[in-house]
């Protein structure tokens, strides 16, 4: 999982509340049992006009002019900005897939759905949580400055705006330790592996047996 620690990009405007998986990730972009390439059919029934089906040349389909990512001034958009309730829905994983893959690192909303907020961490993709009224200011702000751009510090837990503004933004402890340093699930469990390796060997030797298996 890549490092997040100081992140500086161009923030695009999700003016929509309730922003659900399906629509972040269309259900009939799930039948892959790949963990990539998702991110060519992010927000796939607003991006284009055409419907979207798995293993289509994006060469091939027509945007849809008027969705906030086909609009030149946001096109590169590695921060984006949301209204309440974003990524709710069902539990897919493959939605902070998909908007990593797009190129995000992260999001800003005034709440997201449970689930979703959690397979973000685990995925790379650092979720902020900011009040409501300052979420809207930066909606303003957004629209009002054609290349506005936002640094986000994990460490030092502040968002930086053009004007030299800090927003400090809570984080739990844990989850931030493992942005810092890039672990999901799989890694932190590695971090252990001298450990496991230790315990399967004292195992093994104890019971010999479950060396064997058993023959069909």
């Amino acid at each position: 999982m890549q490092k997040f620690t100081i992140h500086k990009g161009l923030v695009a405007p999700m003016d929509r509340e309730n922003v659900d998986t399906d629509a972040i990730i269309p259900k009939q972009f799930l039948k892959s049992i790949r963990k990539t390439g998702f991110g060519q059919n992010l927000f796939d029934e607003w991006r284009y006009l055409d419907p979207g089906y798995p293993g289509q040349d994006p060469a091939s389909r027509k945007p849809n002019p008027d969705f906030v990512l086909n609009q030149p001034r946001f096109r590169g958009a590695s921060i984006l900005l949301a209204r309440r309730n974003f990524g709710c829905g069902s539990s897919r994983e493959h939605a902070p897939w998909a908007l990593v893959q797009y190129g995000f690192r992260a999001l800003i909303a005034p709440s997201f759905a449970d689930i979703f907020f959690n397979n973000s961490f685990k995925n790379g993709l650092l979720p902020i949580v900011l009040p409501e009224a300052t979420v809207a200011r930066l909606f303003d702000e957004v629209r009002a400055f054609p290349g506005y751009e936002l640094t986000v510090d994990l460490d030092r837990q502040v968002i930086t705006t053009p004007g030299g503004e800090a927003i400090a933004f809570d984080v739990q402890p844990f989850r931030k330790y493992c942005l810092l340093n890039g672990f999901d699930d799989i890694g932190l469990t590695l971090r252990q592996s001298d450990k496991i390796k230790a315990f399967e060997a004292q195992r093994l030797a104890a019971k010999p047996w479950l060396a064997h298996t058993l023959q069909g």
